[in-house]
């Protein structure tokens, strides 16, 4: 009959393997964010850590009305770095925030030209969204809850726009569609990848760290830009590097794949390429902020010429949509 101590020291063993293999089956099919928490926290962290005191000063203010604005499920902690990832905590609240859900996004097909009023339906998507939200923080009209709720969401579109598959895609939803091996681990998608393993690699691997306070000359050269040409650098990276890379060319014969290997070759090159998305995310951010904060009471962030793509003057939340669409 054997010995009862190692029966059950062999069923421990089973139920310790079976419960691995449960955790890892729901992380695998859970929907990717964009650069996932650890990311969006890092985009926020470079962001404080370069704006003005003033700028903080004001944010910690804005933060106070925390409580009014988390839900049951999504809580408001850890400031505003950790309230970076909080919208995408409320993908499980579709009957409250459904209409914010195509606001992470712009669907640009890498196999076409760089066309953002023709991909963002409405007039909704992340460029249009990053520009109404920094507007209804900048007014001080509204309400302390709806500004928190703009600059939350400024944070974090900020940090979407920059992530490749957020805005370059090839009907595959950003790659979401595309099955993907990542090294050794099989399981993943592409779009995943770029979200949560490959950028928490090269997060943790920089040297220096992200997270400290830039030079001047780095802030020049990293910080500039608006919305727009932030999503267009996405889109270029998407068509030039993401999908070459993934596929050793750009599917536009209509075979793409419908699984790869993102090997370590290609772990090792994106690296770089994450770092600097990261670290231009939380420069422009602070920028943003500062421009919106940072002032005497007036909005000094300006984009130019009006872009046609916005919604001039509407800081209610305009029109939304609330069909239900792919988690990017």
């Amino acid at each position: 009959m054997g010995n009862p101590a190692v029966r059950r020291s062999g069923s421990q063993i089973q139920r310790l393997i079976l419960l691995v293999a449960l955790l890892w089956a729901a992380l695998l099919t859970m929907p990717a964010f964009a650069w996932g928490a650890y990311g969006h926290r890092t985009v926020a962290a470079i962001a404080m850590a370069n704006v003005r005191p003033v700028t903080a000063a004001r944010i910690r203010r804005l933060m106070q009305a925390a409580p009014e604005l988390e839900t049951a499920k999504c809580k408001l902690r850890d400031g505003i770095i950790g309230a970076a990832s909080w919208p995408d905590c409320l993908y499980g609240d579709k009957a409250n925030w459904g209409s914010t859900f195509t606001w992470h996004y712009v669907n640009v097909p890498v196999c076409g030209a760089f066309d953002i009023p023709a991909n963002c339906p409405d007039g909704i998507c992340v460029v249009t969204e990053i520009e109404r939200n920094r507007r209804i923080l900048a007014d001080r009209n509204q309400s302390a809850k709806a500004r928190l709720q703009a600059l939350i969401f400024v944070v974090h579109l900020v940090g979407d726009v920059h992530q490749p598959l957020h805005v370059g895609e090839n009907g595959d939803q950003g790659g979401n569609k595309i099955k993907a091996q990542y090294g050794i681990v099989p399981g993943r998608n592409l779009h995943s990848i770029w979200d949560t393993a490959n950028a928490e690699r090269a997060i943790s691997s920089a040297s220096p760290g992200l997270v400290r306070r830039y030079s001047p000359a780095e802030r020049a050269r990293l910080g500039g830009g608006t919305p727009e040409s932030w999503a267009r650098e996405s889109w270029a990276l998407s068509k030039d590097w993401v999908y070459p890379t993934a596929f050793g060319k750009l599917p536009c014969d209509g075979k793409e794949q419908a699984a790869i290997v993102w090997n370590e070759a290609a772990i090792e090159a994106s690296v770089p390429i994450i770092d600097q998305r990261i670290e231009q995310a939380g420069l422009r951010l602070a920028r943003m902020l500062d421009g919106v904060l940072g002032g005497r009471g007036h909005d000094d962030f300006h984009f130019g010429r009006r872009s046609h793509l916005g919604r001039p003057g509407d800081s209610s939340g305009g029109r939304v949509s609330n069909n239900p669409v792919p988690l990017r």
